[in-house]
């Protein structure tokens, strides 16, 4: 058995649960914050046989895609010491990062 625990963008997370439920795949969600951009994420917890890692692995890489945004810093142009940190910079946002980890014992109650 393994367990993989993905932290996802909040908004990947609808689509990637959905997915993984109609695949026959439960999750435990755990809300969670993180990244430089300090911006909710979720962490789920997915145990599952050794055979369907590459599925779910392909899944997550499915719903879980990274993309482009545009964020300033926090000081205003008149206090900037050099104008171009107050200038918004594009930055890559979304995909995720997950753990592949082998589960000795898995227990229900």
């Amino acid at each position: 058995m393994k367990l993989i625990v993905a932290i996802v963008q909040d908004t990947d997370a609808p689509g990637l649960t959905k997915a993984l439920l109609e695949r026959g795949l439960q999750s435990t969600k755990l809300a969670s914050t993180g990244g430089f951009l300090r911006e909710g994420n979720t962490t789920l917890l997915i145990g599952l046989e050794d055979d369907r890692v590459e599925e779910v692995l392909e899944i997550i890489r499915e719903k879980c895609r990274t993309r482009t945004r545009l964020v300033t810093r926090g000081l205003p142009l008149s206090e900037a010491p050099d104008p171009f940190l107050a200038q918004p910079v594009e930055v890559q946002v979304g995909g995720a990062v997950v753990f592949v980890l082998p589960v000795e014992a898995f227990f229900r109650v």
